[in-house]
């Protein structure tokens, strides 16, 4: 996994489906987890931390319906995008499936290259610098494409690492990041490096934000990690 690869967690018990669609997501650019049951898919959610979930609603010992919901109740998954897959076209299935939470629903047959599109439209809105979109918090404006970051109008100056670190910071404001997800985040899954390294980096961003005045931005949650604001 490179640093930037956004992650979709395929939850399917069929594994032609999941096989094909595993395919067809890392030929798009995407890292793919397999679940093949609703309690795997959420032990995976918390390990793998996924950007998208597609999750097929019939499945044994835990419904795609009821991941959903327990889903959608947590705080730290709850703004995870959900795309339902089923064979139940009727419109009351489909009400039922987006009032559990479902971010969209796509019946049984589908196109895959209509499910590839749901899925970029849903990264669009969770991870939106990983298509280019400028990010901003308070004076903080960071550029994706042009890899520049301003403050209050200022450039400021990040080493690569620093401006990964900023950017997924501010993809999610507020959200407060364990040391061992930003590693994952920043740095890559295949890369190991110690969970202070984390702690360096996270100082020497927040000294190029306050370079030229301003607050401190970077708020530390003693026992849990680091947030934006």
């Amino acid at each position: 996994m490179t640093a930037d690869q956004p992650t979709v967690l395929i939850v399917e018990d069929e594994p032609s489906q999941r096989e094909v669609l595993s395919y067809n997501l890392e030929a798009e650019g995407f890292r793919v987890c397999q679940a093949e049951n609703g309690e795997v898919a959420m032990l995976l959610v918390d390990e793998e931390t996924p950007d998208v979930i597609v999750l097929d609603w019939m499945m044994p010992k835990l419904s795609g319906i009821e991941v959903c919901r327990r889903l959608k109740t947590r705080p730290a998954t709850r703004a995870i995008p959900v795309i339902m897959l089923s064979a139940r076209s009727e419109e009351v299935d489909k009400v039922r499936g987006l009032e559990t939470g479902a971010d969209d629903y796509v019946i049984k047959p589908y196109s895959v290259v209509e499910l590839m599109a749901r899925v970029r439209a849903q990264l669009r809105r969770a991870r939106p610098s990983t298509v280019g979109v400028q990010l901003e918090f308070e004076d903080i404006v960071l550029d994706s494409e042009t890899h520049k970051v301003t403050r209050a109008g200022q450039s400021v100056r990040l080493g690569p690492t620093e401006f990964r670190l900023l950017r997924n910071l501010m993809e999610k404001p507020g959200r407060v990041w364990s040391r061992e997800q930003l590693l994952d985040r920043v740095w890559g899954r295949d890369i190991y490096v110690d969970t202070r390294t984390v702690d360096v980096h996270v100082g020497r961003l927040r000294k190029a934000l306050m370079r030229n005045g301003g607050d401190d931005p970077v708020r530390t949650v003693r026992g849990s990690g680091y947030a934006l604001g």
